[in-house]
């Protein structure tokens, strides 16, 4: 048996022996040539394998080039803008859609009064804010203009009073109320505050600019305008929004919670609450200039007929008059001359002396306003990742100017719950947890909610003679002054948020209009008409009570959302 090595071959000159001859070892022929064939075998097995990995890599290479191209068309690029990954795409069409991703911590749909004010609150707690508002042009509107002593002191809490200075806004102490020839001065409560304190009017859209202003100068708030069309939603959590920015271009924004403030109109909020939304009257209003309320520093509040009218000042020089439309009476038309037909006709005999020329040269003027009058009551569906504020989640009749003292005390409110928490991502632990503020919102909302609706039932003309006499009890009963007028005007200013009063005081005067009935004579009609007195002051005012919850409204402790504690997983 021969013996042989591989392992060292001598190199073979050209004119070298046979294969094999040089190792030193003789052949058989035979061997020789198995070898060669399993030489050519290895090599030939080595060049499949080359083969294999070349033709591999050129798929490979086809495949990575194609996906490119196709990632090339749909992502273009990612860069990092402040701190938020912005990634563009291009559709088919040839519409870019941006995709910001979630390094900011809230997204707020709307900077009207609630949502420019959320973000100056939640940015000066830390809070990374990205504000999306469709028009950040001042506003002009024709309501939102009266700021209750209540609501004054939840600015004062926010420390955002400074936003009423440098706009001419005007200070308020109470109200006027005329009826019939007569009238009444009703102030506000105001003898255990500081002088600063008092009710605030001015014009509505220079109080949102300044609000804005001051969100726009905390580095941690983005104030962008854009136009919301759709919340973002993975499996029933919402985690952003889509919008267009005013160039037309679609961006989805991020956050671990959304806020949705986007007022009376939201096209949001369906997906969030069940919005009842009724429409009880129209307001139509116009500006007086350089004339003087008769009662300085109030609002005046004329019983008229068909119903209420308002005024009050927002500058130094102007008054604001809304008149009441209800929803039974057409609302006359701005183009063809009637409203100011209706205005000159039916209105202008009923406005006080003082203000009658100013009215008249205010319609000849011709800058004639409307607006629907909306409420809404609280329903919302408790949604992770999203939260619904202001207008767009509760509106009340603006006869009592409440609106806005709803809406920052809501704010505080939300600012003390979301405090201890530092992480938002757990959207299913802070929507339980976020169920509390619905139930803590209760006393101060259904309070300034419920005696809106009540008020402007009970302040417009009937031909009821039960409806009458409730009408003239309520003007009488808040005549009287001392408990029987501060009672009511402390609730109506949000300086005594108590459902309980509300009711107490609202069928004291349903009591005291029968009392007037019965004395000195109580007969079969006058008692009829008491009896009918009492069950129209229900009609009126526990419909509304049941819209607002019963039991939210008079037992929130015996709710369990009102004892919710923040979630572990979401604490510093």
């Amino acid at each position: 048996m021969h013996c042989f090595s591989l392992s060292s071959p001598t190199p073979r000159s050209a004119t070298s022996a046979p294969p094999f001859k040089s190792w030193g070892l003789p052949l058989p022929a035979f061997l020789q040539l198995s070898l060669l064939k399993a030489l050519f075998d290895l090599l030939k097995m080595d060049f499949e394998y080359i083969l294999g990995g070349i033709t591999a890599s050129t798929i490979l290479f086809v495949l990575f080039s194609s996906a490119s191209k196709k990632e090339a068309k749909g992502l273009a690029h990612a860069e990092n803008n402040g701190g938020t990954m912005i990634t563009t795409t291009t559709s088919e069409n040839g519409n870019q859609h941006q995709e910001i991703s979630p390094t900011i911590d809230i997204i707020i749909v709307g900077a009207g009064v609630a949502g420019a004010a959320l973000a100056c609150t939640l940015g000066k707690e830390g809070r990374r804010v990205h504000v999306i508002e469709r028009d950040l042009t001042e506003p002009d509107r024709i309501v939102g203009e009266l700021l209750q002593p209540g609501g004054y002191l939840k600015l004062i809490e926010l420390d955002l009073q400074d936003c009423v200075g440098e706009i001419d806004s005007q200070q308020v102490f109470g109200y006027a109320l005329y009826k019939d020839g007569k009238n009444t001065k009703l102030s506000y409560p105001l003898e255990k505050f500081d002088s600063d304190v008092s009710g605030r009017s001015f014009h509505n859209g220079r109080f949102i600019q300044r609000l804005r202003e001051k969100a726009s100068t905390l580095p941690n708030v983005k104030l962008e305008q854009g136009t919301v069309t759709s919340l973002l939603e993975e499996n029933g959590i919402i985690k952003g929004v889509n919008y267009k920015t005013r160039s037309g271009q679609e961006l989805t924004a991020k956050a671990p919670l959304t806020i949705v403030c986007d007022g009376c109109f939201s096209n949001l909020r369906r997906s969030l609450c069940n919005p009842k939304v009724d429409v009880p009257s129209h307001f139509v209003g116009l500006v007086l200039e350089n004339c003087n309320l008769p009662y300085a520093n109030h609002g005046h509040v004329i019983l008229g007929d068909p119903s209420p009218i308002l005024f009050y000042p927002i500058s130094s020089t102007e008054i604001r008059c809304l008149v009441d439309v209800p929803a039974g009476e057409k609302l006359p038309s701005l183009g063809n001359g009637d409203m100011a037909r209706y205005l000159k006709t039916v209105v202008a005999p009923q406005v006080p002396p003082e203000l009658h020329a100013s009215f008249i040269a205010a319609v000849d003027k011709g800058n004639i306003r409307s607006m629907p009058n909306r409420s809404m009551p609280a329903s919302p569906y408790p949604t992770p990742g999203a939260l619904l504020m202001g207008d767009a989640f509760n509106m009340r009749h603006p006869l009592t100017g409440g609106g806005m003292t709803v809406a920052l005390s809501d704010i505080v409110l939300l600012r003390n719950l979301l405090r201890p928490l530092h992480d938002l991502h757990d959207a299913n632990s802070l929507c339980k947890y976020l169920e509390s503020f619905y139930t803590l919102r209760k006393p101060m909302a259904s309070t300034i909610n419920t005696l809106a609706g009540a008020l402007y039932k009970v302040f417009c003309a009937s031909p009821d003679p039960a409806r009458k006499e409730m009408r003239q009890a309520c003007f009488d009963y808040l005549s009287l002054g001392g408990v029987f007028s501060d009672g009511p005007i402390s609730l109506l200013s949000g300086l005594n948020p108590r459902p309980l009063s509300l009711v107490l005081h609202f069928f004291a005067v349903a009591i005291y209009g029968v009392g007037r009935l019965l004395i000195p004579f109580p007969s079969p009609k006058r008692m009829w008409i008491g009896a009918r007195l009492i069950s129209g002051a229900s009609a009126i005012i526990f419909p509304i009570i049941r819209a607002e919850g019963i039991r939210q409204m008079f037992f929130p402790v015996t709710v369990p959302a009102y004892y919710r504690t923040p979630p572990t997983n979401l604490h510093d």
